[in-house]
């Protein structure tokens, strides 16, 4: 159904723009009350048990309600007084490392006993003449954020201060307006979530049958009626009978953690570069996004040269470790970063692909990850442990057909996951556009029925 406009506009303030004639224009001092929160995590012995929501609360989560897991801290008399969470209430970031990602709104749709709005949030407490839906809804469309984005301050982090928050433009329809509105996106958005949700859950549904097919290839090969064989490893079990078990550093002719270069050096262009965790992808490489290095850095890294088909592990860091990827040669010449190592494979034994491969499957990631050492933030995997790791290895011929099955295979799983995920991404830029048109009055939803 195609949304018509209002049948007459009027101009307001010059950021706002026309808004529809019965509507008005208000800062947002003069029709809510905003605090900005300065609870802590930190508990205290002397002040109150309370449930704190915090930044991710709210970044997180378009409403807050009664089942979401909240921090227990303290708070003082006059903060909970202050900052207690009411339905109704819309709650806001204040702060961010990015200024185009500051004033995420989200919606307290519940009523709260003991939950206290935390810090880097502002809250804002609507009055008699709008609605915490609409408010809400207001406060996600980019018409009305962009006031926050120009507002924010900072370098490397952003914030807002009380003072932009308040005296931000919104526009006003009568509260009746307001609910018709609120009902009419909270049907349509909750459509488009439901929608969202079903393809995300479809992709998960196609990561797992890729890892799956991955790993029962790369373990047990492409054909179920072949002979089999003990591997000798119990949490292998059995291997086709002409594949063998084989320390990772007998298919290999270098196994080697990287360096600590000398980037002190302010090079902007050169011939030299280097790999650093943060270019290396689950999908492949960012080499336009490596940095440069100068020539005497890399001519003091004699071992760390990288050369086509290399194996690159990334060995250290939460979040980035047991990362694989293959290196293939540049225009430029490269070395790699102590955060990482080379396994450089004997090509005549094992297949740079097929061990990628197999480090992607189940199996392979389990074993990676069971070499970790150290406490969370500061873990790590000793090359001299990985250079004892046990792997399978086929047939070099059966190792590229293998190779060539998979390619074929995942690359289909691949690109139907992209085509899923593309159409995620126009919902979501549907919603945006459907709530912003809404709410600044741009189309009239008074007569839709809900």
């Amino acid at each position: 159904m195609k949304l018509k406009p209002y049948p007459e506009y009027k101009d307001s303030v010059e950021w706002i723009g026309e808004i529809p004639k019965n509507w008005n224009c208000s800062k947002i001092k003069h029709i809510a009350d905003v605090k900005i929160s300065n609870v802590d995590k930190k508990s205290k012995p002397y002040e109150p048990d309370v449930l704190l929501c915090n930044y991710t609360d709210v970044y997180n989560n378009e409403f807050i309600i009664d089942n979401l897991d909240f921090m227990k801290a303290t708070a003082s008399i006059e903060q909970i007084k202050k900052l207690s969470l009411k339905k109704g209430d819309v709650i806001i970031t204040k702060d961010s490392e990015a200024a185009d990602d500051i004033a995420v709104p989200a919606l307290v749709k519940d009523n709260f006993d003991n939950v206290v709005c935390g810090y880097h949030l502002a809250l804002i407490r609507p009055d008699v003449d709008i609605q915490g839906d609409y408010l809400f809804r207001l406060l996600e469309s980019k018409q009305i954020n962009d006031q926050f984005v120009i507002a924010a301050n900072g370098v490397t982090r952003f914030g807002i201060s009380t003072y932009p928050i308040k005296n931000s433009y919104l526009m006003v329809p009568s509260i009746e307006e307001q609910e018709k509105i609120s009902s009419f996106l909270d049907k349509k958005t909750s459509e488009i979530d439901l929608t969202i949700e079903k393809d995300t859950r479809l992709i998960e549904l196609l990561k797992e049958k890729r890892t799956s097919l991955i790993n029962r290839v790369v373990t047990k090969g492409l054909d179920p009626t072949v002979k089999m064989k003990d591997s000798g490893a119990e949490w292998i079990g059995e291997i086709p009978e002409d594949w063998e078990m084989m320390k990772f550093k007998r298919v290999s002719s270098k196994i080697t953690q990287g360096p600590n270069p000398d980037l002190s050096a302010d090079v902007e262009l050169s011939n030299y570069k280097v790999l650093k965790t943060k270019d290396l992808y689950d999908d492949g490489i960012r080499y336009n996004f490596t940095d440069y290095l100068s020539e005497d850095a890399y001519l003091d890294c004699v071992n760390s040269r990288l050369e086509d088909q290399d194996i690159l592990i990334t060995i250290v860091g939460h979040g980035s470790i047991g990362k694989i990827n293959i290196f293939e040669s540049q225009k430029e010449h490269y070395i790699f970063t102590r955060a990482i190592a080379l396994v450089r494979p004997l090509t005549n034994q094992i297949n740079p692909i097929f061990i990628k491969y197999f480090f992607q499957s189940k199996l392979g990631k389990e074993l990676l990850y069971s070499l970790i050492e150290g406490s969370t933030g500061q873990e790590v995997i000793k090359t001299t442990k990985l250079s004892d790791l046990k792997i399978i290895r086929p047939p070099i011929e059966y190792q590229n057909e293998i190779i060539e099955i998979l390619d074929i295979k995942t690359q289909n799983i691949d690109l139907t996951i992209q085509k899923i995920q593309d159409n995620i991404e126009l919902l979501e830029e549907y919603k945006k556009s459907l709530i912003h048109h809404v709410v600044t009055g741009k189309v009239d939803v008074r007569e839709v029925a809900v």
